[in-house]
């Protein structure tokens, strides 16, 4: 399908919450299969709608010249996706708490959640409340929505730092203390980890010392990235499964790759300056995002199959194909002052507002479907 088309075609109407909304969202339809296509009405908000954007990915705030980026709209080729109704969304978790169990990614699309909803309410900051997890409550609808920290999901070293040469450590059959001894009692989860694992790691199982990755000729096994990875979330489902009093949904959100034109990872410097999505004809998935995904999709399989015995419900809130697609959707060099120095340009996470509002839009149309 090409990427220009009739606009009129792809501005999905504000159906209402009755029946006729539920029966447009079972009709089957591939959300991973599709295209961004211009939508003029776009975006929901701006820096200047008082919610939650870090500084980091506020790119209007620091002056990005173009504003595209914020008028596209992913179209599945089989169907529409609706657009994001903060009324529904808050009727649907009315009573209820979700937490965003990851990464600053993780914490992007959190905020881009908080702004989203600021169509019909906004939040109260209960964080000092609750530290060191970010949480916030709508009162109006009993109803928090946290960001619990986590790199690895599995516990990792505390001095842990991005840039950092020397490898840090990571428990494999261990989940971070962090989150594991708060979620419970959450009614939906959504969890991720990606691209920390790219850093300097030493693996730990059982107490003892299993691989390393970038350690020099520290190599006590060959066990690699992905066996790290695939353990990681193998733990971090595990836990989910055994609470006992846990009876929430599990969504696990795929993972993106930076878009780095010179073929460098997301901690390296590189560039990426681009003011259109791409075509689905020029998409390219790193070699590490494709496996670490494979990777996902067999875990969550695996996680989901047995979860069932135990009567609980999985999501896969699978993004990484449309996002892929959007080398302009990062802060690239506007998510700080132009006179502030930083480490790296930002090809990794995502402009506040911009493309990451999709995957709140899929959750939505998942949560629809579930209701």
């Amino acid at each position: 399908m090409p990427l220009y088309q009739d606009m009129k075609k792809f501005h999905s109407p504000r159906i209402d919450t009755n029946g006729s909304r539920r029966n447009t969202l079972r009709k089957k339809c591939n959300m991973l299969k599709g295209n961004w296509v211009p939508y003029l009405d776009g975006p929901y908000y701006t820096n200047e709608t008082k919610c939650i954007i870090d500084n980091r990915q506020n790119c209007l705030k620091f002056g990005r010249p173009d504003t595209e980026f914020m008028k596209w709209r992913w179209k599945p080729d089989e169907c529409e996706l609706p657009l994001f109704d903060a009324a529904r969304f808050l009727e649907i978790v009315r009573g209820k708490s979700m937490a965003f169990v990851g990464d600053s990614i993780a914490r992007n699309q959190m905020q881009s959640l908080v702004c989203l909803l600021t169509n019909v309410t906004r939040p109260l900051d209960i964080s000092y409340m609750m530290e060191p997890s970010e949480h916030y409550y709508y009162y109006g609808y009993n109803f928090t929505i946290a960001h619990i920290w986590t790199t690895h999901l599995v516990g990792a070293s505390a001095e842990f730092h991005p840039f950092s040469k020397h490898p840090s450590s990571v428990n494999l059959d261990i989940p971070d203390k962090l989150w594991a001894s708060e979620i419970e009692n959450y009614d939906f989860v959504i969890i991720s980890t990606g691209h920390w694992f790219l850093r300097p790691l030493r693996y730990h199982q059982k107490g003892k010392l299993v691989g390393c990755h970038v350690c020099g000729k520290e190599r006590p096994t060959d066990l690699n990235i992905y066996y790290a990875y695939r353990m990681a979330l193998r733990t971090a489902f595990r836990t989910l499964i055994g609470l006992p009093k846990f009876k929430g949904v599990t969504f696990l959100r795929t993972v993106t790759g930076s878009h780095v034109s010179h073929g460098g990872n997301w901690s390296e410097d590189g560039d990426c300056a681009w003011t259109r999505p791409f075509r689905r004809e020029e998409m390219k998935i790193d070699d590490v995002v494709s496996e670490m995904y494979s990777i996902q999709l067999e875990e969550f399989s695996a996680a989901q199959r047995e979860g069932r015995k135990r009567g609980l419900k999985f999501g896969l809130l699978d993004i990484t194909e449309p996002m892929a697609l959007r080398p302009d959707g990062h802060p690239y060099r506007y998510g700080h002052w132009p006179h502030v120095k930083v480490r790296r340009n930002d090809c990794l996470h995502w402009c506040l507002p911009g493309p990451i509002d999709v995957w709140n839009e899929i959750l939505l149309h998942m949560l629809n479907m579930e209701t």
